[in-house]
């Protein structure tokens, strides 16, 4: 089923700030820190943050995502110019996309894409090389009686944990993470609470 979520929709978006900017996503520290560093996909990156955070750490990073405009102020970031020897930038559909190599860690955080998240997550999971991660970091699908508290999305782009965790069920993969959190951000000024769904798998084979 394909959803909104096209290039148009990820440029208005930008444009109109609409998705701002938030500090680096906490997950992506506390569940990156033990990893060894390599090569890694940021599937979504949107203006960069994640991207920076990981190549700041030692890592190669792909930085891809459907925005020009999103990656057009990834590139423009001070921190871009510090790290950019270990950044490649590439606007790309992640949902059609046919990259020619594999990652040792591939993330994602909030990205949604036309063909809906969990056909998104198995799609950026067969990019994981052999004894490499995945990490996802998404939106918590509301149950109608919280569905008025905190920061609502498009049922399209939520996803329960039970969705995300049943895509790695076979031996190919081990589960390492796999939690629901709440956490209040403060973009723009102003407080948001985020329902968030984490899940770290690690490719056995």
């Amino acid at each position: 089923m394909m959803n909104e979520f096209d290039k148009e929709y990820w440029e208005d978006q930008w444009v109109s700030g609409t998705s701002r900017r938030l500090p680096v996503n906490p997950y992506l520290t506390a569940e990156t820190a033990h990893l060894p560093v390599g090569a890694a996909l940021d599937a979504g990156c949107g203006t960069g943050t994640e991207a920076l955070w990981l190549a700041e750490q030692g890592w190669d990073v792909t930085a891809a995502d459907i925005s020009a405009t999103a990656l057009a102020e990834a590139r423009a970031r001070p921190a871009a110019a510090e790290v950019g020897e270990r950044i490649d930038w590439v606007e790309t559909d992640l949902s059609r996309w046919e990259p020619a190599r594999t990652w040792d860690l591939v993330v994602t955080n909030y990205a949604h894409a036309q063909i809906g998240q969990l056909a998104f997550y198995r799609r950026i999971a067969s990019w994981v090389a052999p004894g490499g991660t995945l990490l996802i970091v998404g939106h918590l699908h509301a149950h109608d009686h919280d569905v008025h508290h905190g920061h609502d999305h498009p049922e399209a782009a939520t996803v329960t944990l039970e969705g995300i965790t049943n895509l790695f069920s076979t031996p190919e993969w081990r589960i390492e993470s796999a939690f629901e959190h709440t956490r209040t951000v403060n973009p723009g000024g102003s407080s948001v609470q985020l329902r968030d769904v984490i899940v770290r798998v690690h490719r056995v084979i």
